[in-house]
């Protein structure tokens, strides 16, 4: 009896076979839709590549840092500069550079300017008088998305050295007439760090360690040497 049951299961998968009747259709796989392809760039297409200097009238650097936990106390350097190497093909092979006048520090106080060059030039704080630059230089850069990615640099204050990231997102690419066939870029970035780690403990902790750093920049292309 099992040895008939056995050939007649055998008989007809074989004619279902042969009229189409299994499928030649694979399995779906269990692992799901297959993933995206990774980002490759971050500018636009047809971004040039080369040199791009900041264009100072649109740019902001804007610094927070909580006071006895009840607000945000908000300022600005007014004074500061970058350069970008930008290779639109290669993102990691970009650099970034930037440098910041401590002695700009910009916070709307009462006290007017005497606070803000109080800031500037006190040893518990910025210390310009013996460190007059803020320098950061980029070492890596890694995409996170079409228009975004992480920038990390070497941030140099208080003559001390320390690997920051920022999330930078890429905004667009514009031509002007006054600046003829030169590309403008803009990009904005956000940065957290502790000043304590540069060596800043004044007042802690009822100025808070942690300080938010928002960065609005436009870029124009250097003139082209031909």
């Amino acid at each position: 009896m099992t040895m008939k049951k056995t050939l007649l299961v055998g008989l007809v998968t074989t004619a279902l076979s042969a009229c189409g009747g299994a499928s030649d259709t694979p399995e779906p796989s269990l692992g799901g839709a297959a993933p995206a392809s990774a980002p490759t760039l971050l500018v636009d297409e047809g971004v040039d590549a080369g040199v791009y200097n900041l264009e100072k009238t649109h740019a902001s650097l804007i610094w927070t840092v909580s006071h006895n936990g009840l607000s945000k106390y908000t300022a600005r350097f007014t004074d500061f500069d970058a350069t970008v190497d930008l290779v639109p093909n290669d993102p990691a092979a970009s650099t970034v550079t930037a440098v910041i006048n401590p002695m700009s520090v910009r916070t709307d106080h009462p006290s007017g300017e005497d606070w803000d060059t109080m800031l500037g030039q006190d040893e518990k704080w910025f210390n310009g008088a013996t460190f007059p630059e803020i320098g950061f230089s980029s070492s890596g850069i890694a995409l996170t998305g079409d228009r975004t990615a992480t920038l990390t640099g070497d941030l140099t204050l208080l003559g001390v050295t320390r690997s920051v990231p920022l999330e930078v997102t890429y905004n667009g690419m514009r031509n002007f007439a006054r600046y003829g066939d030169l590309d403008v870029i803009g990009f904005s970035a956000t940065a957290n760090l502790k000043r304590s780690d540069f060596g800043m403990t004044a007042l802690l902790p009822d100025i808070g360690d942690e300080v938010g750093i928002t960065i609005e920049i436009e870029l124009i292309q250097a003139e082209q040497p031909f």
